[in-house]
């Protein structure tokens, strides 16, 4: 029978009842609670609550599909509690190293989604998993978890390097992994 653990189940609820509750409120929740750069709109909350919140449905789509592939294993794995807290500390991350890179390059566009977490749910995946397969969707080539994260993490360094797909926060993601992986280090070591 299909299931889901809790947190992964709630945490994908949240972020589609928020998205909705958003595009019925023309935006409102975005305005408040997006993650803005210091000095133009940014108030504390929102180092956590960008993360709950989405720029279009496909966004939303593939940020719950990450949840559901990696998140839902890593849970069944950590538990309640240490998954959330990973989750958090991930978005977190994501969420301070958007706010540096925006404060170096004088952006003041506001920054939301839940990929900085994603990213960090991969990277958990693939240390916990390394011999775990992963088929992406593009190229459709199975490699195994650690090649995907590293391949993938080279990208998202290129195209923020480059500055290649404007909008997207390839450098939160890169601080959704980062956080991720300290987290990781701490827990390994407090052991």
């Amino acid at each position: 029978m299909f299931s889901l653990p809790p947190v992964t189940q709630a945490l994908i609820l949240l972020n589609v009842l928020t998205f909705l509750l958003d595009s019925v409120s023309g935006n409102l929740l975005t305005e408040l609670m997006a993650l803005w750069p210091i000095g133009a709109n940014f108030m504390p909350w929102q180092i956590i609550t960008y993360a709950f919140l989405h720029g279009n449905l496909t966004h939303l789509l593939f940020n719950m599909f990450g949840v559901y592939m990696f998140g839902s294993d890593l849970e069944r794995v950590w538990g309640p509690r240490r998954y959330l807290s990973f989750y958090m500390v991930s978005a977190i991350a994501a969420a301070i190293a958007q706010l540096i890179v925006s404060s170096l390059t004088a952006a003041a566009y506001p920054t939301v989604g839940a990929s900085g977490a994603v990213f960090g749910l991969l990277l958990a995946y693939a240390m916990v998993f390394p011999r775990r397969m992963v088929v992406p969707l593009f190229p459709p080539i199975p490699m195994r978890a650690p090649i995907f994260v590293a391949l993938y993490g080279g990208l998202e360094l290129f195209l923020g390097v480059t500055g290649t797909q404007a909008g997207v926060a390839h450098f939160a993601h890169l601080g959704g992994m980062a956080g991720g992986y300290l987290l990781m280090r701490y827990w390994r070591g407090v052991r």
